[in-house]
């Protein structure tokens, strides 16, 4: 079932991106890896959802980007490209009609902060590997 949503918010954009670290306009601290959706970001806890490099990235988190109003997901493979998204979590993306990106970490934040002044987009993206 496809989460609840929130009236619009603008996502926030991702200031700088290092390996290990990404920076997000309006937070003062930075992230390893985050969760960007409309009106704000936080900390991507891989352990809350199960994600990692294998299985991949799990619905969980995704659902939570639209329980934000993120109506766009931009899903980062990781600098190497070593992260995908687990069976289940594209598939419901797409019978739920949400447009996803998913490439490596800078492309990845390229696309999302292109996205973020004029879309309801959500992210996650992982600053490594």
């Amino acid at each position: 079932m496809r989460p609840p949503t929130t009236p619009e918010a603008r996502s926030p954009r991702v200031a700088r991106l290092r390996w290990g670290r990404v920076e997000v306009e309006g937070i003062a601290r930075p992230f390893r890896d985050v969760k960007l959706y409309p009106g704000g970001a936080r900390a991507w806890d891989w352990r809350e959802t199960g994600t990692a490099h294998r299985p991949g990235i799990q619905l969980g988190d995704v659902e939570e980007l639209l329980a934000h109003g993120a109506r766009v997901i931009v899903l980062s493979r990781g600098v190497l490209g070593l992260l995908a998204a687990s069976p289940g979590t594209l598939p419901a993306l797409a019978r739920w009609g949400i447009p996803v990106h998913q490439l490596r970490t800078p492309a990845a934040v390229r696309r999302y902060n292109e996205l973020a002044p004029a879309t309801p987009v959500g992210a996650l993206i992982h600053s490594t590997c």
